[in-house]
C-alpha cells in the first residue's frame, strides 16, 4: 500500500469511531474511491456487511452503529423511538424492551438502504415511517460508548408510543411509562403538541398526563393545541371520557379517582 493510501487509512481510523458502519457512498465523498475501498477489503482492513456498507475487520457493530451511519453519513431522519428511546435513556424501568426488538421511526417517504434492512443485527427492527411529527422536532443527542446518535426525547417518545397504540402498543403500558415522566419540560411538550398532526395522539397524551397527575401539564397553553372535533373511539367496548372525547380501555378508567 502506498504511503498516501496508508495515511488516508490512518486518518479514517482516527476519525471514525469503533462500532460504527461506514457507507461506501460517504467514503467516496470523503475521497476514498471504490477501488481504494476494495483494496482495503482485500487487505482485510475492512469487511462488507452488505452492498454499500463496510465495518472494520473484526469490529462488533450493532444496530446503533448502523443508525449512526444513516444519520451522520446519509442524513436520514431514522432514529430510535418510542419504547426503545425511553429504554436507552433509562426511562422504561421494568417495561424495558427485550433485547430482541427495537423500534425506529423515520419520516414518511424516506427509505433506508438495503444493507441496513437485510443485515442480521441479532434482533427484530420495527421501522415506522410517518410524518405525524416534524422530522427534527423533539430529538436529542444521546452519547453512547463511542459515538452519538439522535433519539426521541422522552416527550416525543411517549407520543410515538401513542401513535402505535392501541394496535401494537398497549395503552395501559403507555400509561405506566407516562407515570414516570414527571419532569418533562413544558416548552418542549408545547412545541410537540402544536406540531403534532394526530388528534388521537394529542388527546391521549393529555388524558394520560392528567391521569398521572403531572405538574408540568399546568404550564401548557392548550388554547394553541388543535384537538380536533368529534369523538374518537380508541378501543371497542371501552369507557368514554367526555373531556377529551375519547373511548379508552376500561382498565384505564377503573382506578380513576
Amino acid at each position: 500500500m502506498s504511503t498516501k493510501n496508508e495515511s488516508k487509512l490512518n486518518s479514517l481510523f482516527s476519525t471514525q469511531p469503533l462500532g460504527s458502519v461506514l457507507t461506501s457512498a460517504w467514503l467516496k465523498e470523503q475521497g476514498y474511491s471504490l477501488s481504494l475501498q476494495k483494496r482495503y477489503k482485500r487487505s482485510q482492513w475492512f469487511e462488507s456487511i452488505g452492498s454499500g456498507a463496510l465495518i472494520r475487520h473484526g469490529d462488533e457493530v450493532d444496530y446503533l452503529g448502523g443508525v449512526y451511519a444513516l444519520q451522520s453519513q446519509l442524513g436520514l431522519s431514522v432514529h430510535p423511538a418510542a419504547k426503545t428511546a425511553l429504554s436507552l435513556q433509562g426511562k422504561a424501568h421494568y417495561l424495558e424492551l427485550s433485547a430482541k426488538k427495537v423500534q425506529l421511526f423515520g419520516y414518511q417517504g424516506e427509505g433506508t438502504p438495503l444493507w441496513f434492512r437485510k443485515h442480521d443485527w441479532g434482533l427484530v427492527i420495527e421501522h415506522q415511517k410517518t410524518s405525524f411529527l416534524p422530522a427534527e422536532l423533539g430529538l436529542i443527542d444521546l452519547e453512547l460508548k463511542r459515538f452519538t446518535v439522535k433519539v426521541s426525547s422522552p416527550a416525543r417518545a411517549i407520543m410515538e408510543c401513542l401513535y402505535l397504540a392501541p394496535k401494537s402498543q398497549p395503552l395501559m403500558e403507555v400509561f405506566e411509562l407516562m407515570e414516570g415522566l414527571n419532569n418533562l419540560r413544558p416548552a418542549v411538550v408545547q412545541k410537540l403538541l402544536e406540531a403534532c398532526s394526530s388528534v388521537k395522539v394529542k388527546r391521549l397524551f393529555l388524558y394520560l398526563a392528567e391521569k398521572a397527575g403531572h405538574d408540568w401539564l399546568n404550564y401548557l397553553d392548550l388554547k394553541k393545541v388543535d384537538l380536533g372535533a368529534g369523538k374518537r373511539s380508541i378501543v371497542k367496548g371501552g369507557v368514554y371520557v367526555a373531556k377529551y372525547k375519547i373511548t379508552v380501555p376500561q382498565e384505564l378508567e377503573a382506578d380513576r379517582g
